[in-house]
Order: C-alpha cells, then sequence, then structure tokens
C-alpha cells in the first residue's frame, strides 16, 4: 500500500502525512506474560496474539525523537500484540503513550488516535546504558534501564499499530530502521514500578518480574508514520 498524503492543521502549524522521522534512538524490552490479564488491558475488538500455550509478550519502548516531523521529544509506549477480532493483520496496540512535549501530543492523538499525554520523563545516557524515569501526576509510574549502543543494521520494517478513533478501530502502517543496533535476552535490564495506576497495570501482567524475551536498542533509527485508515 502506498503512503497516502494528508495535512492536518495542529496547534497552528501544517502536519503532512506521512510523517519522516529522521533520526531517533529507541529501545526496546519484550516480556513474557499472561494471556488472560494482557486481554483484559486490550479494547473490544482486538485480540492479543498467543505466543505460547497462555502466554503473551507485552512491550516497553522507549523513544528519543531528535530529528522529526512532529518534533524533539521523549516518548514511553507500553504495547500489547494485537489482531482484530475475527482474524486480519498481527500488529500492535499501544495502551498508553506518555510524551512531554504538547506539540506531539495533539498530533499524535488527533492524526492517529495514539494515546499521548504529557508527562514528565527524565532520561539519563551513558556510552552503555539508557535510563528511563516516567511520573505522572507526581507519582512514579516506572524507572527502567536498558543497554543502549551497538553496530548492527536495521533494514527498514514495515509494521501496523492498531488505535481508536472516535471509537473506532484504524490502522496506520509504518515502517522503522537504522543503524547502531543490538539485540539482547536481558541482561542490563532493571525495572521499577511505582504506586500510579498504570504502574498497576503493569503489575497485573507479572511486571517487574516477569521474564524478558528480548531488547533491543537502535541508536539512529529511521521511520515513517502514514495515513490512520479504518478497518
Amino acid at each position: 500500500m502506498s503512503a497516502m498524503t494528508t495535512s492536518f492543521e495542529i496547534l497552528g502549524q501544517t502536519v503532512t502525512l506521512p510523517v519522516e522521522v529522521a533520526d531517533a534512538s529507541a529501545g526496546t524490552v519484550i516480556f513474557d506474560v499472561d494471556l488472560a490479564a494482557a486481554q483484559a488491558l486490550a479494547p473490544e475488538g482486538f485480540d492479543v496474539i498467543e505466543a505460547a500455550p497462555g502466554r503473551a509478550q507485552f512491550a516497553l519502548a522507549l523513544v528519543d525523537y531528535r530529528v522529526n516531523d512532529l518534533g524533539a521529544y521523549h516518548e514511553v509506549g507500553t504495547i500489547l500484540f494485537v489482531r482484530p477480532t475475527g482474524g486480519g493483520e498481527e500488529g500492535n496496540f499501544i495502551t498508553h503513550l506518555p510524551v512531554d512535549q504538547e506539540f506531539t501530543n495533539v498530533a499524535g492523538n488527533r492524526i492517529w488516535g495514539f494515546p499521548k499525554s504529557v508527562e514528565q520523563i527524565d532520561v539519563t545516557q551513558t556510552d552503555t546504558t539508557s535510563r528511563w524515569v516516567l511520573t505522572m501526576g507526581g507519582e512514579l509510574v516506572l524507572d527502567i534501564t536498558v543497554p543502549r549502543g551497538g553496530t548492527d543494521e536495521m533494514p527498514p520494517l514495515p509494521m501496523t499499530s492498531y488505535t481508536l478513533i472516535a471509537g473506532k478501530p484504524h490502522a496506520t502502517r509504518f515502517t522503522q530502521g537504522g543503524s547502531g543496533s543490538s539485540m539482547g535476552f536481558g541482561d542490563g535490564v532493571t525495572l521499577t514500578l511505582g504506586t500510579h495506576p498504570i504502574a498497576k497495570e503493569l503489575q497485573s501482567l507479572g511486571l517487574p518480574d516477569a521474564p524478558v524475551v528480548i531488547t533491543t536498542w537502535t541508536e539512529r533509527m529511521q521511520a515513517t508514520f502514514e495515513q490512520a485508515l479504518p478497518l
């Protein structure tokens, strides 16, 4: 499917799709969790994908956008892997997507239905680690440290993100790739959860003690986001 070009007026600025991310760093930690607990967090109309009998995968995504059509900002995503009920393409459904800038908050909600909100995200980088502390409403949600760095190339991969816009399911095609990538299996990951309700959701999945399936880091990530299309 080719990208469709559509313009949106966001806070006095014009955003034209597809949105291009020219430079960012991205880390992902994927956990093995209970399928029923994950399904309890999914919206009606989507089935969480069963990774093994009674098990599912859940991801925490950490992105430092540096050069992006929506500006520079940090983002933390809590992600389920789903398909539409009754059959359809596998994709992801983001349950929460805190960011630390207002423009991307408004644009993400309005254009794609991404569940963004403006929150406090404190990021501390070293040559080999990346620490992210998410605070919402004065309460700690999570404090996570992941390994940073790598030398691999990650070719652009086409993916689908599902969202709800005015209560109706939509699919957004996007690609993501880059360089300076690495992959691991949990070494160097530390996660502490706080008292915020989102932290309670993560605890319902068995975090922070759930097994880590895989970790990834991409130091120089590029991405493209197309238009959200109704299912």
